[in-house]
């Protein structure tokens, strides 16, 4: 199946958009820029909101649902905030269609313009502190705790599928505190929790850090973030957690009285993932041989399948098989045996090996007499002979290696591919070079940030929570710096 499948040292780009859709994840759809999400992908999106939805409700949040229309005018409250989504919102301007009088079909009715245009929701902060706005009246209705699922548009001009979309999925939650410390405190617990998805579901090391001023999201006053690297070197940006102040509560007039019983203005987060995950998942881990997928992730983690040359060899093999799949789903492992007749073992081996599925099981008459059986692992491709007798306990371990294997292999994929830069051309060599990430001196000033970009498309990444106070610097202006900062070329 994946003979003629392109590799990633030819040509990274093809690789990933050949792979998304030849693995049944997604593929382009009639509307310019948006994508259908397959069954097998939406199956691994399903996986990554299950876990996250209940990492959410663990730490006291609950789900509600926001429209999908915002009023104009809403979006103009917040400077910031329009300046920074105004290129890229779908406005809806009338209602309704009517029959072309020249025979062309329908055309809008330019009667039925609305009397206020109403934006594609881009996010949600705006239609939703217009919200709270009805809710909040005193500290006792503090704190709000809500995440919403939802889709959202932004009306991208270059789009690759589940990295830049024009429609896309995610989850986006929008808090509301009594006091800053709250809100602080509430933004950065959720992008620990973020920090622990990536980690341990979907076996991808992030940084933790701060964004730089100019790459904040628009109106917020710090935006808190997990940086990962992909196996070409690039940086994508995995998830975000935003303190935005009070901004949205006085754009929107949000106050509460205190128990001090002071009138004062609603301290606020808001944060989010989306299916830009699903990219994340793809690149940091499948190789020439398709997608690889980390079993906690995976709709399938076991797939089972019989080799036998004549059907009266089939019912014994599938007696075993089946006992074998009850065995593995009583200890919670999601199984599939295929013993469709319509495609021959070595077909099936290639069709899962290129879906990523983890841990594959092949039974035979002979394995049966010698009572074991195949066991082939995805992220190696290694086949060891496993003893049919407590197999279920095995297959479970076999998968706690796969998952932490992947972990270890993506960790040491970024330490080889972080360096040190301290001069403006060592910067640039290992940019054009070698990529990854790079960790320079930087004056702190957007007009120096804006030059980088310029020059070398490379941006701050983010400052991470744990950089060494460090006196060096800055590689292009030669001003001091007290710490570095992670540059890299990103999606």
């Amino acid at each position: 199946m994946a003979k003629d499948f392109v590799k990633r040292s030819e040509n990274y780009s093809e690789w990933y958009n050949e792979l998304v859709t030849r693995a049944d994840l997604a593929e382009n759809s009639a509307v310019r820029g948006c994508m259908v999400i397959k069954p097998y992908g939406y199956a691994i999106w399903e996986k990554m909101h299950d876990a996250l939805d209940k990492m959410f409700k663990d730490t006291g949040h609950v789900n509600a649902y926001f429209p999908l229309f915002i009023p104009k005018s809403f979006m103009c409250r917040e400077a910031e905030h329009v300046e920074g989504f105004a290129k890229e919102c779908a406005v809806v301007t009338h209602y309704r269609l009517k029959n072309d009088p020249d025979g062309n079909g329908v055309v809008v009715d330019p009667e039925a313009k609305l009397e206020e245009e109403l934006i594609v929701r881009p996010t949600s902060e705006t239609i939703i502190w217009n919200t709270y706005r009805n809710w909040i009246k005193s500290y006792r209705d503090l704190p709000i705790l809500c995440n919403q699922w939802a889709n959202v548009v932004r009306w991208e001009m270059r789009t690759r599928m589940f990295l830049r979309t024009a429609e896309f999925l995610w989850q986006e939650g929008h808090t509301a505190h009594a006091t800053k410390e709250e809100a602080v405190e509430e933004a950065k617990r959720m992008l620990e929790v973020y920090a622990d998805f990536a980690e341990n579901w979907m076996a991808m090391p992030v940084i933790k850090g701060v964004k730089s001023p100019n790459e904040r999201f628009a109106g917020a006053l710090d935006t808190y973030c997990i940086e990962a690297m992909m196996q070409d070197g690039k940086a994508l940006q995995a998830g975000t957690s935003h303190f935005l102040g009070q901004n949205f509560a006085k754009a929107f007039d949000v106050k509460f009285l205190s128990n001090e019983n002071k009138l004062e203005y609603v301290w606020a987060t808001s944060w989010g993932v989306s299916t830009r995950l699903m990219g994340a998942l793809i690149m940091t881990h499948s190789d020439d041989n398709g997608l690889v997928l980390p079993p906690k992730l995976a709709p399938t983690q076991v797939v089972i399948i019989p080799i036998y040359k004549t059907a009266d060899q089939l019912p014994a093999i599938s007696e075993k098989a089946l006992e074998i799949k009850q065995k593995l789903e009583t200890l919670g492992i999601s199984v599939k045996y295929d013993d469709r007749d319509s495609f021959k073992p070595g077909w099936k081996f290639n069709e899962y090996e290129f879906k990523g599925v983890p841990v594959r099981i092949a039974i035979g008459p002979r394995d049966l007499e010698q009572g074991a059986a195949e066991v082939a692992r995805r992220d190696t491709l290694e086949k060891t002979s496993c003893q049919l007798e407590g197999i279920e306990k095995r297959v479970a371990d076999l998968l706690n290696d796969i998952q932490k294997n992947l972990f270890a292999k993506a960790a040491a994929y970024r330490t080889e591919n972080t360096y040190k830069a301290d001069t403006w051309d060592e910067f640039k060599e290992i940019l054009d070079t070698k990529g990854g990430f790079i960790l320079a001196h930087w004056d702190g000033t957007t007009e120096t940030e804006e030059r980088i970009k310029e020059e070398t498309k490379a941006t701050i990444r983010c400052i991470p929570f744990d950089a060494v106070e460090e006196e060096g610097k800055c590689i292009y202006s030669g001003k001091p710096s007290h710490r570095r900062v992670i540059f890299a070329r990103a999606y």
